[in-house]
């Protein structure tokens, strides 16, 4: 019996032409399951369907996953690793930050992860699909951001970011406790840094940002991408029957000092 085989289990994946999301796809389809991509644009994998689904728009949002439920069934596995932000994100700083980017930030990105995984795991609940939905939060929703990795470099600090990723961890307990009696599991994974572009750009991490985090971090470098989706598999496995309700921290050991 093979505890990590996932042939014919439906998987949406919220997110699944970022960095992590397109890796995720990836590994899914390598185990034999059936992808749906939610995103604003494809990836290049071959073997995923793909479904448009702007989580700005957040009066579709329902309208649509249902919709989708309805062509495909209710999905076995929900991920969600989509990073929605508004257009001045990269002014959230202590000093730069409004009334009106926190209030915006915390709806678009907050509220829609624990809104997303309200309707799947109803979904689950009346279909009686004894499923797994898995959200990416963040080491920062752990600790606080050590601004020493910032040196040298043009990013700022974030006012927002770890109170919305220390929500989403918190929102994956409440629901683990809720939906554990029909058999549904709720999990978190949360990253440390990983090697990839900057968010919305093509342009790599600089390297004075790479070393300073590197100096800090035990294994002395950033994640691959790599490290970190096979975790996916296992939360959305056999393997992992009796978790629910975890953070599971994939960083390197950065949490540990």
């Amino acid at each position: 019996m093979n505890l990590f085989s996932l042939k014919e289990k439906k998987v949406f994946v919220l997110g699944g032409s970022g960095l992590i999301g397109t890796s995720i796809c990836d590994h899914f389809v390598n185990y034999g399951a059936k992808v749906i991509n939610l995103d604003l644009k494809k990836n290049k994998l071959a073997k995923i369907i793909f479904h448009k689904l702007d989580l700005k728009n957040e009066r579709n949002i329902e309208k649509k996953l249902q919709k989708l439920i309805k062509k495909f069934g209710c999905p076995d596995v929900f991920i969600n690793c989509s990073y929605p932000a508004s257009k001045d994100w990269k002014n959230s700083s202590f000093l730069k930050v409004s009334h009106k980017l926190i209030s915006s930030n915390l709806n678009l990105h907050l509220n829609s992860y624990i809104w997303t995984a309200r309707i799947i795991a109803e979904s689950m609940r009346k279909n009686k699909v004894r499923g797994s939905i898995i959200q990416f939060a963040s080491i920062y929703g752990v600790v606080a951001q050590n601004h020493r990795v910032y040196r040298g470099t043009n990013i700022e600090e974030n006012m927002i970011y770890s109170s919305i990723k220390g929500g989403i961890i918190m929102n994956v307990k409440q629901m683990a406790s809720h939906y554990g009696k029909f058999g549904i599991r709720v999990n978190c994974i949360s990253p440390g840094g990983i090697q990839g572009h900057v968010k919305n750009s093509k342009k790599k991490q600089s390297s004075k940002f790479v070393k300073n985090y590197s100096e800090i971090n035990p294994l002395k470098r950033l994640a691959k991408v790599d490290e970190i989706s096979p975790a996916t598999i296992f939360l959305a496995s056999d393997a992992s029957s009796y978790i629910t309700g975890i953070n599971l921290v994939i960083d390197g050991g950065w949490t540990s000092i």
